[in-house]
């Protein structure tokens, strides 16, 4: 059985000579990795971000428009469900955040050691974390 780590392609490279490329991996190959897991989930913090942004428009549209809507529209927001999506969005913006300045640090040339990505992988996720519950502890208790 031909192991799928060496499994190749034909194709030319630019001066058209036959070259031989390797395949992208399957996904069976890897092993999860922290780094691997905080980039994916970067980017789904990133688009539900953008659906967060889309609801605090429709709110701040409610506000707007009239008392009777903006009721409607903090009512959902005061729900038990708009809470948790509340919370989730929070985690996200907090977690984009921090990934955000671990990404700017290696653009930056620091942190590619594998001891160093695992310390800030667990350091993003630790301070997303404490970053929710300070905010929300501030935003229910404190205001």
């Amino acid at each position: 059985m031909q192991d799928v780590r060496e499994a190749l392609m034909q194709g030319r490279n630019s001066a058209g000579k036959l070259v031989q490329r390797p395949l992208s991996p399957h996904l069976q190959v890897y092993k999860p990795q922290i780094s691997s897991a905080l980039s994916i989930f970067h980017r789904i913090t990133g688009v539900a971000l953008s659906f967060g942004a889309v609801l605090l428009a429709l709110w701040l549209a409610a506000a707007a428009t009239s008392p009777h809507a903006f009721a409607v529209a903090q009512s959902l927001v005061d729900s038990i469900l708009g809470m948790i999506i509340l919370f989730g969005f929070t985690l996200a913006l907090f977690y984009h955040f921090c990934n955000g300045i671990r990404h700017l640090l290696w653009d930056a040339g620091y942190g590619f050691d594998l001891p160093t990505m695992y310390r800030t992988g667990y350091a993003v996720l630790a301070a997303s974390a404490g970053l929710t519950v300070l905010f929300w502890i501030i935003g229910l208790v404190i205001l």
